[in-house]
């Protein structure tokens, strides 16, 4: 029980909670837009198996801390450029990322979307889960291997990451209420999942983007979208306000 009293072990589980809920930002973005393609009944279903095959994952990942850090090690070089484990799965996860999402603002931008749920021809259930599966192993790794940089004492790492994902579980509903009932901020997270798919393809590609800078500026364009979404709702109470004067 001396650990309860370790300031240390504190300071290290509000860290890594404090980070994996940053980098689990990412993560919440995707399953909500996914999420959102789905039946109303089946959209918070699918938020939580996605979010606890996140957890399962990271959980089974750094109980797999050596193997974890094999993936580090170059497999092979091309003239010069070592190319590791983590190296490929980042540009698969990040080619992967962008295709989807410019694939799904391209079906907003031309209406397609609403045409192939009107036909009636909706995405499964499963097909979702399997697209959460395959970028949850991306953000999974990129998470644990930050957190094994920080920290050393695995159950340190695992308490935050299960606390971090409680926390993004209880936010996810009303995120993704939030994201569905407006338009604009739902090409905004897709844009945002274009700018992270770029961020996994340039450090697969050893080109070390700072998070910060990322966080930054989808922090910056939410922010100027919420003026956005203020402005317009004083102009329709304006004009709702000076119908009945003119009329």
């Amino acid at each position: 029980m001396e650990w309860i009293l370790d300031v240390h072990i504190w300071i290290a589980l509000i860290t890594l909670t404090a980070l994996e809920i940053v980098l689990g930002i990412d993560n919440i973005i995707f399953i909500t837009i996914l999420a959102g393609k789905l039946p109303a009944q089946q959209r918070a279903r699918a938020r939580t198996v996605g979010l606890s095959l996140a957890l399962i994952g990271r959980v089974v990942l750094l109980l797999s801390i050596a193997w974890v850090m094999s993936l580090t090690r170059p497999l092979v070089s091309i003239q010069g450029f070592a190319v590791s484990g983590r190296d490929i799965i980042l540009i698969l996860g990040g080619l992967f990322l962008i295709a989807k999402s410019v694939d799904e603002i391209h079906a907003k931008l031309e209406g397609k979307e609403e045409h192939h749920a009107a036909a009636g021809g909706k995405v499964t259930f499963s097909s979702v889960i399997g697209q959460i599966l395959l970028l949850d192993i991306v953000f999974s790794l990129d998470s644990v291997i930050t957190a094994v940089g920080m920290a050393k004492d695995v159950p340190v790492m695992i308490a935050a990451v299960v606390i971090a994902i409680l926390i993004m579980l209880a936010a996810s509903g009303p995120i993704s209420e939030f994201v569905e009932r407006r338009p604009t901020i739902k090409m905004l997270a897709l844009a945002f999942l274009v700018l992270i798919g770029v961020n996994l393809l340039a450090e697969g590609f050893h080109q070390h983007i700072e998070r910060g800078y990322t966080y930054f500026a989808m922090a910056f364009a939410v922010a100027v979208e919420m003026l956005n979404l203020r402005v317009r709702g004083t102009m329709i109470d304006q004009g709702g306000q000076d119908t009945p004067k003119n009329a």
